[in-house]
């Protein structure tokens, strides 16, 4: 990757382990990460499931990925935005513990890695509202994206 697309902010998460496990702060008030806080929610997908895209007109997401592996993508689909077009790609969960902030008008997706399930917990600035729900779709395939989602042989 590049550079992070405009407005996207990721922040490592600490694991604080000793023998009976591991504690973790993921969110705090002090971080100022969300501008306001509106809704939580938790997804649990299979493996090999890829959920994208999507993106909203009036809601930032914050992800967290606490059980599985993810790949991570984002596409700044902002015309006034410098990173216009540009697409980011992050490795996300149980072996990267990282917070994402996903920003108004950004699309974004994921594809669950490895043999497990993933789970995500996500929290936005608004809360869903099923008569007027912001949330504008795009394929996981669409061609002005041509984001490929196939695992890499190295």
């Amino acid at each position: 990757m590049t550079s992070l697309i405009q407005d996207v902010v990721v922040k490592k998460l600490v694991r604080h382990c000793d023998n009976r496990g591991f504690f973790m702060e993921v969110l705090r008030d002090d971080d100022e990460l969300l501008k306001r806080f509106g809704q939580a929610s938790l997804s649990k997908s299979y493996p090999g499931v890829i959920k994208a895209f999507h993106y909203h007109e009036k809601q930032d997401d914050l992800w967290f990925f606490p059980v599985g592996n993810a790949q991570v993508v984002l596409h700044d689909l902002r015309q006034d935005s410098p990173t216009f077009g540009e697409t980011n790609t992050f490795y996300m969960g149980e072996d990267n513990p990282i917070l994402l902030v996903i920003p108004i008008g950004v699309a974004h997706g994921y594809r669950v890695l490895g043999q497990e399930p993933a789970v995500i917990m996500y929290f936005t600035t608004m809360s869903y509202d099923p008569k007027d729900p912001d949330e504008k779709r795009i394929e996981w395939d669409d061609p002005s994206i041509g984001y490929d989602w196939t695992t890499k042989n190295r």
